[in-house]
């Protein structure tokens, strides 16, 4: 595994350090998930007994407020779990890394503190505002610098480059920070400037990855980063298009029941993202080939997006033209139909030629290696003359494999010959 620190000497962590960090790691933890699991009744019952306008809007879509209630504890309640969960197995796998301890502490942490997908413990900062200054500001702000952490260290444990490590100190101080324990925290700065400090911060982030991925990383590094990489992508897309298309359930009135019964479902799902390829990264990496994982979410999600637009287009112009050639107002079921064969009759199609279309972008060399042996396939069956399949034989293993040396050595038949 590529996760680790090591001092400069070479040694392991001093052993009393390490069972004072776990110490600390397990305490955290248990004051984290605790506070988590002490939110979860206070939120149901807040649900369970809406207001007036959340009430009608319930009996709207044909839903109790038990059940809607429900359905928000259970989704915040997996999505700490899942967090905590992967934190736990990390720890009791590789506690003895540095590295590793500071992801684990970053999961359980971040996961239930975060107020864009974890709702449940609002609901304790509104009933006692006192716990929100000092106890919950300290463990949202632990959060956010190991984030902040992990992104500056992942996966060697070292700053690279080395001055993101007053990037980390001023972050810390001057971000994070007074946002957790001042008032003058960048929410009360002019909306320029605060614009700017956070793309400033959240920027920092890719950026030393991809520094690191290209100067600095071995290739089981840049397969784990290539894993976080990932998920933290499709996560943060995700939950993008969900804040954009129907909204951040922070931001939604507590009227729109659809609404934020939608987007608290979408986002969670991508936000699970974070922990499950970050638990790849540091435990699995080399189990799991992630070009193959990237190659097919690119593909897939050009063709799904490609298909939906054409099918709201394909409704909506089959819908005009019968409207135009019949008088009728509508005729939703038929341009439904339609659009449903034609879109059946694209997949197959359309697939091959993004497939296509993503080999020759981002997989060039592994596309002409695969056209190369598909070429020396066709001719294997075509030609007779051991000396030309010799030669091309040794053609397509430097073409596609390039190593610095190829040569071919043909065993001499060893059967004898029978006299008569």
């Amino acid at each position: 595994m590529a996760v680790s620190i090591r001092r400069r000497g070479g040694g392991i962590p001093n052993r009393r350090w390490l069972v004072l960090a776990r110490l600390v790691w397990v305490a955290v933890a248990v004051v984290v998930l605790g506070t988590f699991a002490s939110s979860v009744p206070a939120r149901y019952a807040e649900l369970v007994h809406p207001t007036a306008g959340v009430r009608a809007a319930l009996v709207e879509v044909g839903l109790s407020p038990g059940v809607y209630a429900l359905y928000n504890v259970a989704l915040d309640t997996i999505f700490v779990s899942v967090f905590a969960a992967v934190a736990i197995v990390i720890f009791w796998r590789r506690s003895e890394d540095p590295m590793a301890l500071l992801v684990a502490t970053m999961l359980v942490v971040w996961g239930p503190t975060n107020g864009l997908f974890v709702l449940a413990p609002s609901t304790i900062e509104e009933m006692y505002p006192a716990l929100a200054k000092v106890p919950f500001a300290a463990l949202a702000f632990t959060g956010y610098i190991t984030w902040m952490l992990f992104f500056y260290l992942f996966p060697s444990g070292r700053f690279v480059p080395r001055w993101t490590r007053w990037l980390a100190l001023i972050y810390g101080v001057f971000f994070f920070g007074l946002w957790n324990f001042t008032p003058f925290g960048p929410e009360s700065w002019p909306p320029p400037l605060f614009g700017v400090a956070v793309l400033a911060v959240w920027s920092s982030f890719p950026m030393a990855q991809i520094y690191r991925y290209a100067r600095v990383s071995g290739p089981a590094e840049r397969r784990q980063t290539k894993w976080v990489v990932f998920g933290v992508a499709v996560a943060v897309a995700g939950t993008l298009a969900t804040i954009f298309t129907v909204g951040a359930t922070v931001d939604l009135p507590p009227q729109a029941v659809g609404q934020r019964m939608l987007s608290m479902l979408l986002m969670d799902a991508s936000g699970l993202m974070i922990p499950l390829s970050i638990g790849v990264a540091v435990l699995r990496s080399r189990l799991f080939d992630i070009d193959v994982v990237i190659n097919r979410t690119l593909v897939y999600g050009s063709l799904t997006a490609m298909l939906v637009a054409f099918y709201i287009g394909g409704v909506a112009s089959t819908q005009a033209i019968f409207r135009a050639l019949t008088g009728q107002p509508q005729q939703p079921q038929l341009a439904v139909v339609v659009s449903t064969l034609a879109i059946a009759a694209l997949f197959s199609p359309l697939r091959r030629r993004i497939q296509n279309f993503i080999d020759r972008r981002f997989y060039r060399k592994k596309y002409d290696a695969a056209r190369t042996l598909e070429a020396f396939s066709v001719r294997l069956r075509e030609e007779t003359d051991l000396g030309t399949l010799s030669d091309d034989l040794v053609s397509v293993v430097s073409d596609t494999i390039q190593p610095q040396h190829v040569s071919l050595w043909l065993r001499p038949d060893m059967t004898p010959i029978k006299r008569r």
